[in-house]
């Protein structure tokens, strides 16, 4: 079979418009949401895949990534979903939501993040009700023009409910003739004309991308520094939420010199050590206070203990 073959025989246009007047010069079909107007069709993309699977001697046809999500939760039907997810995946799939913050989103010229949520939704939805058991891969990037530290913590933190750590990351690094680049350069957004913060210092950009992987032992110093940066210690810690864990937690829980008097006191100890390694100042009243939160959670457990002895 030729290739010629294989190929549809039209594309259609996004729209009926574009048959008569071209593409619109100044607004996009999906960006910053679809338009009323556009046609989603996959018809073309479903005969070519079908073609090749028809090949003699092809046993799978697999779709690595390239899948605009976007466009296809506009698939009435949602016929492209289930070829793909039936015929099509190798047990992942790879796509690229490329951040979860909308304010770095709205930069990349992506949907919002609950455009990619809606599409993960369907995808597992679409896999159960074919009995199959396949997953998504997030393409991820840091240090995007917009993306301030605390939009880095917020990309960390949905990756550690997600419970995923991505083995590759990739650092936003400008090319010529894209929007990005020109924000990059300019720290303004061509488009809007609004003020863009932009990373640029090698070591934030590094500690941007150390938050991805936040989980990577090598990462820790710049996860703990990036992290103190945002305000966001709460995530240094030995609670589910917390990303990273205090360094030399023992050693500073048992300093006697620093906290002599909280030896019954554990749960005190523990609260102290971990504000310490992460670098906060610590005042008489608030330890005083982590103190007396103990005694009082200690006294409501001996007169729950009593209660029951009755």
């Amino acid at each position: 079979m030729m290739l010629a073959d294989l190929l549809p025989i039209s594309v259609s246009p996004a729209c009926e418009k574009q048959l008569t007047k071209g593409a619109c010069p100044n607004k996009q079909c999906l960006f910053p949401e679809p338009c009323k107007n556009l046609r989603a069709d996959h018809s073309d993309y479903i005969s070519l895949l079908r073609k090749l699977r028809a090949i003699p001697k092809v046993k799978k046809v697999f779709i690595r990534s390239g899948i605009r999500f976007d466009y296809l939760l506009k698939d009435p039907g949602k016929k492209f979903l289930r070829e793909l997810c039936e015929y099509h995946v190798s047990g992942q799939l790879k796509v690229a939501p490329e951040h979860v913050a909308d304010k770095v989103l709205m930069r990349m010229g992506k949907p919002k993040n609950s455009v990619y949520r809606e599409f993960v939704k369907e995808y597992k939805q679409m896999n159960e009700k074919l009995g199959k058991d396949q997953y998504l891969v997030p393409y991820l990037m840091s240090s995007h023009p917009g993306s301030s530290m605390k939009e880095a913590v917020e990309l960390a933190e949905y990756l550690r409910d997600l419970g995923y750590m991505p083995e590759q990351v990739q650092d936003f690094y400008p090319t010529p003739s894209t929007i990005s680049t020109c924000m990059y350069y300019t720290g303004y957004d061509c488009r809007t004309m609004e003020k863009v913060y932009v990373p640029v210092n090698p070591h934030e950009k590094a500690m941007q991308r150390a938050l991805i992987q936040y989980r990577n032992p090598k990462n820790y110093d710049l996860v703990a520094e990036a992290l103190k940066i945002a305000g966001r210690t709460d995530l240094i810690g030995f609670d589910k939420k917390c990303l990273i864990k205090p360094r030399n937690f023992d050693k500073s829980a048992h300093d006697e010199k620093e906290f002599r008097g909280h030896g019954e006191f554990p749960a005190a100890r523990m609260r102290l050590a971990g504000m310490k390694t992460a670098g906060m100042e610590i005042t008489g009243i608030q330890q005083e206070k982590i103190l007396v939160e103990e005694i009082q959670a200690q006294a409501a457990e001996i007169w729950k203990s009593c209660q029951e002895a009755r």
